[in-house]
């Protein structure tokens, strides 16, 4: 039995932190207290938070220029590494990541997070998931068998897709409820109707899943939320019907990827909305643009608008209700599992988690420095 000792203890739920020792049994946390019996790590001067949970991520996005496909994957081993080692835990990602993954992390063969997979973004014919470039034609460079065609018209089609999404080791769906910011420019937004929304939503929950929703339009964020989608992505362009929609789904910002871009203020305007009308706010980085930013840098974003403590718990017992996790992780209570982040300093300060980071635990393991992890 580990005891990490002398620690302060933050609740993400209250925003609190106490002074507590927490004692590891296996992959689960045993008690939280004071005086606690077991080998100690001195964890003093240091804030013990939840393992971070990025729900929006491109673990293994593909590169815009022509490699073998043998490529997008052996990239994902350092990105992989690298997360685990920032005290990122658990990730949901958005596409590109097959079921494959999740047997080799499982195997031991990779380090890195729990992964949650959705393999490809489910659109219409000239949505966000077709894979066309006028006037060059098809350009998908994915050509993997275990990442099913996403493209359907009409309702059943839709289904269909899903089905074969499921098939292959499909975690969550994702839906292309709006174009990219690209297509959005250029005019080329193509969106799925209403009914094939719906039963893209109806038939992942028939299989027991939930769905994400890529939507920037408040069009495209009531569509999808009003079918059932569990959570919006991105939502760049919020206004106040698209606000009200949101009322039973998470809301997943990504500021991120847009911060440099023309509609950054355009975005943190959105997520203030949100936040003034009390929508569920779960973190997620949108971890694909290069050079990678990631969950940390996230966090610091959101913590601009949100406050240090709400961004948090964004990332951690929020993260986890949205995946249906809550009962497992994202908090630091007894019988939940042990994914913990050791911070230097016990201010709760996001302005640089990395530099922060003395130490990591995934499933009541330490996990190597990143450093220590290198070739």
């Amino acid at each position: 039995m580990t005891v990490l000792a002398g620690a302060h203890v933050f609740d993400p739920e209250t925003g609190e932190t106490t002074r507590a020792d927490v004692r590891l049994e296996g992959e689960r946390i045993a008690e939280v207290g004071s005086g606690l019996d077991g080998e100690r790590v001195d964890c003093s001067g240091g804030l013990l938070i939840p393992g971070l949970i990025d729900c929006h991520v491109h673990v293994a996005f593909p590169r815009p220029e022509p490699l073998p496909r043998s490529a997008r994957i052996l990239e994902a081993v350092p990105v992989l590494r690298g997360l685990l080692a920032r005290g990122i835990t658990t990730v949901r990602d958005a596409w590109g990541a097959d079921a494959g993954f999740k047997h080799a992390l499982r195997e031991g063969w990779l380090t890195g997070p729990d992964l949650l997979v959705s393999l490809r973004q489910l659109g219409p014919t000239g949505g966000l998931g077709d894979s066309w470039e006028p006037p060059a034609g098809a350009v998908d460079t994915l050509g993997d068998p275990s990442l099913p065609d996403p493209l359907f018209d009409g309702p059943d089609a839709a289904r269909a897709a899903v089905r074969r999404m499921v098939r292959a080791g499909a975690d969550w769906l994702k839906v292309g409820a709006s174009g990219a910011m690209r297509a959005l420019r250029d005019g080329l937004d193509v969106r799925p109707t209403d009914d094939e929304l719906a039963a893209v939503v109806d038939e992942a929950r028939r299989s027991g899943r939930d769905v994400m929703a890529h939507a920037h339009t408040p069009a495209a964020v009531v569509s999808a939320a009003r079918a059932g989608a569990r959570s919006i992505e991105h939502g760049t362009f919020l206004d106040d019907a698209a606000v009200e929609a949101l009322a039973d789904a998470w809301y997943v910002p990504t500021l991120s990827p847009i911060n440099e871009t023309e509609f950054a203020e355009t975005h943190r305007r959105s997520v203030r909305l949100a936040v003034e009308a009390g929508v569920r706010i779960a973190a997620g980085s949108d971890l694909a643009p290069r050079p990678h930013v990631d969950l940390t840098t996230e966090l610091r974003l959101l913590a601009a608008v949100l406050g240090d403590a709400a961004a948090v718990k964004a990332a951690t017992s929020e993260a986890a209700r949205l995946l249906r996790l809550d009962d497992d992780r994202g908090r630091v209570e007894p019988g939940l599992r042990a994914d913990l982040v050791l911070l230097d300093g016990t201010g709760l300060e996001v302005a640089d988690l990395p530099g922060r980071v003395r130490a990591v635990w995934h499933d009541g393991k330490p996990v190597p420095a990143l450093g220590a992890m290198t070739p």
